[in-house]
């Protein structure tokens, strides 16, 4: 019978091969989060908010894949994890603890955080390592500007140890660049409790102070304009109803509302009618079928003549023929009963809204231009028929 080969026994990696190792894994884990993008977290780190997709990268895997093989890189893994059959949980998250510092002095931030992670999901009754490992990853996301996360971490670091300074000071930061100035706030006031006065915490607390006070006014300007703009919308409502004009697609007075009457047209959505010196004041739209053309008139009174806004329109630059002129011209609505009704431009646009079979479609006043006894007029006319 052969001898069996002598077995060697494997050498440690020396710090070199490690931090080339994770320098590997850095770069790819980098492109394994560019690639979760869209499920990006949005309200701070959870241990379990990314697990099931982090499972399928090597460094979480906790088994070996369907055909039995590992990349050299999983294989690399695998020697810097442990196993839990031989550690207890506080062995556990300390060694994972160990490798969360050692990539955080070499700047490998996402591994370090990963590296944290693990050691908090071995759920350790030690305080002082489920401190450090919090207030760790807390730091490691405070470098790649994930201030939500950094902010969770440092308050779980405190639940920990209520004493830890540098998890306070780093949540004071972290609310503040949250813009949570009554947190930052809190925890400016607890570093400060004692004999010695930071100044760096005391710039940071006058700092949220003044942040605070300059929310607390854009907040109190913001509740004014929602008060008048909701009077506004109010008072153009009242106007409409007062007025009888009838608006698609609402069935009755308490169905109206500015939300069907925002102009449909692409860029034209803030130019929805409203109520100035009590006169309604509303976008117009003029269409011109024989050259699939509109004009888009913004802001129209309705005590003005339709007239006067097509003066400001004509003659038009696309007019070669100059067929188009107030004096050569006829208007039409389409009206509720689908047909085409010729208009008197010379009169109001507020009387015009009232006019039989007139119905207000996407919160725009539209009317047909076309050369009065043309072909085009005729053709119009006859593809309602």
């Amino acid at each position: 019978m052969a001898e069996e080969a002598p077995k060697v026994a494997k050498q440690p990696m020396t710090d070199e091969e490690r931090l080339a190792l994770c320098q590997k894994l850095d770069k790819e884990l980098d492109d394994f989060i560019d690639s979760l993008e869209k499920k990006r977290y949005t309200e701070g780190w959870s241990e379990d908010t990314w697990e099931e997709e982090m499972d399928k990268h090597p460094f979480f895997m906790k088994s070996t894949p369907d055909d039995g093989t590992l990349s050299p890189l999983a294989e690399g893994l695998a020697k810097l994890k442990y196993d839990p059959e031989e550690n207890t949980p506080v062995e556990l998250a300390a060694n994972y603890k160990e490798d969360g510092n050692f990539n955080f002095k070499h700047k490998n931030y996402r591994l370090a955080i990963l590296g944290y992670t693990e050691g908090i999901k071995q759920r350790c009754n030690d305080a002082e390592i489920n401190a450090s490992l919090y207030n760790n990853r807390a730091a490691s996301h405070w470098h790649l500007k994930n201030y939500r996360s950094a902010l969770f971490d440092s308050e779980k670091a405190l639940s920990f140890n209520a004493n830890h300074t540098k998890a306070r000071t780093r949540a004071a930061k972290a609310a503040l660049e949250v813009t949570k100035y009554d947190t930052c706030i809190e925890h400016c006031q607890k570093l400060l409790e004692g004999e010695t006065k930071d100044k760096e915490i005391v710039e940071l607390l006058n700092t949220a102070k003044k942040k605070k006070q300059q929310q607390e006014r854009d907040q109190r300007r913001k509740e004014r304009k929602n008060e008048k703009d909701s009077e506004q919308k109010d008072q153009v409502i009242k106007a409409i109803i007062q007025r009888g004009i009838k608006i698609s697609k609402c069935d009755d007075e308490d169905d109206i509302d500015l939300s069907k009457l925002e102009p449909s047209l692409p860029g034209a959505q803030d130019a929805i009618v409203r109520i100035e010196d009590g006169v309604l004041r509303w976008p117009i739209l003029l269409l011109y079928p024989e050259f699939q053309m509109t004009d888009f008139i913004r802001d129209c009174p309705e005590n003005v003549q339709l007239l006067s806004q097509l003066e400001q329109v004509f003659p038009a630059p696309w007019d070669e023929e100059n067929k188009y002129s107030c004096s050569k011209i006829n208007v039409y609505f389409e009206g509720y009963d689908k047909m085409p009704h010729v208009i008197d431009p010379s009169k109001n646009l507020g009387d015009l809204l009232v006019t039989k079979y007139y119905e207000l479609k996407a919160g725009t006043p539209a009317f047909f231009i076309l050369p009065r006894g043309s072909v085009v007029e005729r053709r119009f006319l006859e593809s309602y028929i």
